[in-house]
């Protein structure tokens, strides 16, 4: 929402997805518009390589351990493999050494889509690597939830009562 309040209500959140879905839909007419020049091959690596080495070794990790804690690398696997940036790094050397081509639009498409239709983007560390609500979130919207129904910006009333909320790994937030 900004730089003081890094969190998202429904709302903004539906808003950020309706912004990735428009990136997406635009990827999409593209890969359409031009599916005749695609490298299908190169299209389909470029589209899997990046849950082949971010996603499914820490999906895997995660449901075989009993305690469902995965290790940090896991994590960062994750995030630099979803990240838009290591996916322009990825075209941009991918232009320079082998070519320019449509087959490109794999990268923003799976992210696009990921982000807009699965609502899922980078994963901090103190949550748990598949999605589900944590406790202190939970609280935190309960508390956070009156004072958005009655619009009080202003830092009175419930968003001005100063509350520590800590997740097991993570930095206390200050609600």
């Amino acid at each position: 929402m900004d730089a003081k309040n890094r969190f998202e209500t429904k709302v903004t959140f539906a808003l950020s997805r309706l912004e990735w879905l428009g990136f997406l839909a635009v990827s999409l007419v593209l890969a359409f518009q031009h599916r005749t020049e695609i490298r299908w091959g190169v299209f389909v690596l470029l589209f899997t390589v990046i849950d082949a080495v971010g996603y499914i070794p820490g999906a895997i990790a995660f449901r075989r351990r009993p305690d469902r804690r995965v290790p940090r690398g896991y994590y960062v696997a994750y995030n630099a493999m979803h990240s838009l940036v290591t996916a322009g790094a990825l075209a941009g050397a991918w232009a320079l050494f082998v070519r320019p081509e449509w087959a490109l639009l794999a990268l923003p498409i799976h992210l696009m889509g990921d982000r807009a239709l699965f609502g899922n983007s980078l994963k901090p560390f103190g949550v748990a690597f598949e999605p589900e609500t944590t406790p202190a979130f939970r609280s935190f919207e309960q508390r956070y939830r009156p004072a958005a129904a009655s619009g009080d910006s202003g830092g009175s009333g419930a968003a001005r009562n100063s509350v520590d909320v800590s997740v097991e790994g993570t930095d206390a937030v200050r609600t």
